[in-house]
């Protein structure tokens, strides 16, 4: 029972902002199918204590025989970013939450179903040892638990029967992706949406990577023995499927008039904040600090569409699937043209971008990522072909938890030393403080720090 040894590069100056976001967590309930069926009629969330018994996960070391069994300790630590599901209903009692439900006048935030929906587990069937106040609970991920608990727990038990139960197979990137992101980034669901208005109120911005933040919030081990009896992980694949269901969710919110819509205005959380949110001056000698974006054919001062998992999935089109490449280039322009027009053309836009971004998502689920392929998506990332299109803070912050998640699945596969790694660690940290503070974001800075620690990537080939 080994552990995975992954992130062994991840740390430095971004860290301290990704927890600050996981402290606003954002519940996750699967869009899939086997979600969908976990969560049918019938089904009864039975709470965090069904699971802690010192035989199942709440043991207070990891000494179990197959699995830690101290997840439920790991879930609730007090002091990093695996235990931010816990404390996400208590986050609502804080200052900071409290003023940003009396700015939006929903009452107190610990009872509002505006923040419900993701600062806890919003459960429509409860048995007796649920409690609210666990916040994102086992269930939120795992489906509730009324189904599958017993062929959990019961003797010569198999994880597909589990499944066929109501367990969510978050193995499956496809699954966990689906899950994770109705919080992460919303859904159409009550209260599992982060507006512009409740951004305006308070609320941090959503940023999220879905293998770098599965890696925060592991309770378990992907050891020898869960490969066997669920399938091993890859971290590569994971992160590329999670771009593209990233981008798949968001156009279709986008095009949905209840999420994509706000009154008379566009649902402005899905553009770029930092693209808007710049310093103005009255000043004579005062020059704009935006930076012509090739990547966004728009009309100069119009907001862009957050283009972040766009320019990462073209990234990993390029190498994985050359063929698709083009084709979802040319979707993503016809997107950002259509922006310009009206909103019909952008949503007919949207319909065919998300097609495409489907299709990739397949494509790589299927697919071979080799060391290789893992380093030409870092170069794919970095180069000169991608990189003018860093002209703004949050897919910048994407490119260096991207850099940083495929270096270390790289070092978790035994395809680059933990030593070598750590040697550019001062590179990769430069790339991370380019990124650190959004009010201080500057294009030339981050694409020299990204580009210093894309060359020391390259030298370990």
């Amino acid at each position: 029972m080994g552990g995975s040894g992954k992130y062994y590069v991840f740390g430095g100056a971004i860290a301290l902002a990704l927890v600050c976001v996981l402290m606003f967590v954002l519940r996750p309930v699967g869009a899939q199918a086997t979600a969908q069926a976990a969560t049918g009629p019938g089904a009864t969330f039975l709470g965090v204590a069904s699971c802690g018994g010192t035989t199942c996960h709440g043991r207070s070391e990891g000494d179990g025989p197959v699995v830690r069994q101290d997840e439920i300790m790991l879930w609730q630590d007090p002091s990093t970013a695996a235990g931010a599901h816990s404390r996400a209903y208590a986050v609502l009692r804080e200052p900071r939450s409290q003023e940003i439900a009396r700015r939006l006048g929903i009452g107190e935030a610990h009872n509002a179903p505006m923040c419900l929906g993701c600062h806890a587990t919003p459960a429509g069937e409860r048995g007796q040892r649920f409690q609210i106040t666990d916040g994102v609970g086992c269930e939120s991920c795992h489906g509730p638990a009324s189904g599958w608990l017993s062929s959990h727990y019961a003797v010569g038990g198999t994880h597909a029967n589990n499944v066929s139960r109501g367990l969510i197979p978050l193995e499956d990137p496809r699954a966990r992706a689906g899950v994770c992101l109705d919080c992460h980034f919303g859904s159409a669901d009550e209260g599992q949406f982060v507006t512009h208005r409740i951004m305006a109120a308070g609320h941090p911005r959503i940023s999220f990577e879905l293998d770098l933040f599965t890696t925060l919030q592991q309770h378990h081990q992907e050891d020898e023995d869960y490969g066997e009896r669920k399938g091993s992980v890859d971290s590569v694949r994971m992160w590329a499927i999670g771009q593209a269901m990233a981008l798949e969710r968001s156009l279709t919110l986008y095009a949905s008039s209840r999420r994509g819509t706000e009154g008379a205005w566009p649902e402005f959380y899905f553009f770029d904040c930092h693209s808007c949110h710049r310093r103005i001056s009255d000043e004579p000698n005062f020059r704009p600090t935006a930076v012509a974006n090739p990547g966004r054919p728009i009309p100069v001062g119009m907001p862009p569409y957050n283009d972040e998992n766009i320019i990462m999935l073209a990234a990993a089109a390029r190498v994985v699937a050359p063929a698709m490449a083009q084709r979802f280039e040319r979707d993503s322009r016809a997107f950002h043209q259509a922006l310009g027009r009206d909103r019909q053309a952008a949503v007919n836009a949207a319909a065919a971008l998300r097609e495409s971004a489907r299709a990739l998502a397949t494509a790589f689920a299927g697919a071979e990522m080799s060391r290789a392929q893992t380093f030409a998506i870092i170069d794919t990332i970095t180069s000169e072909a991608i990189s003018p299109r860093f002209t703004d803070y949050a897919g910048s912050v994407q490119a260096v938890m991207a850099t940083d998640t495929l270096l270390s699945a790289l070092v978790d596969g035994g395809q680059v030393s933990e030593a070598a790694a750590n040697n550019i660690r001062v590179d990769i940290n430069s790339a991370y403080r380019a990124v650190r503070d959004p009010n201080a974001y500057s294009p030339g800075d981050f694409r020299a720090g990204l580009g210093r620690a894309a060359a020391a990537i390259r030298r370990l080939r």
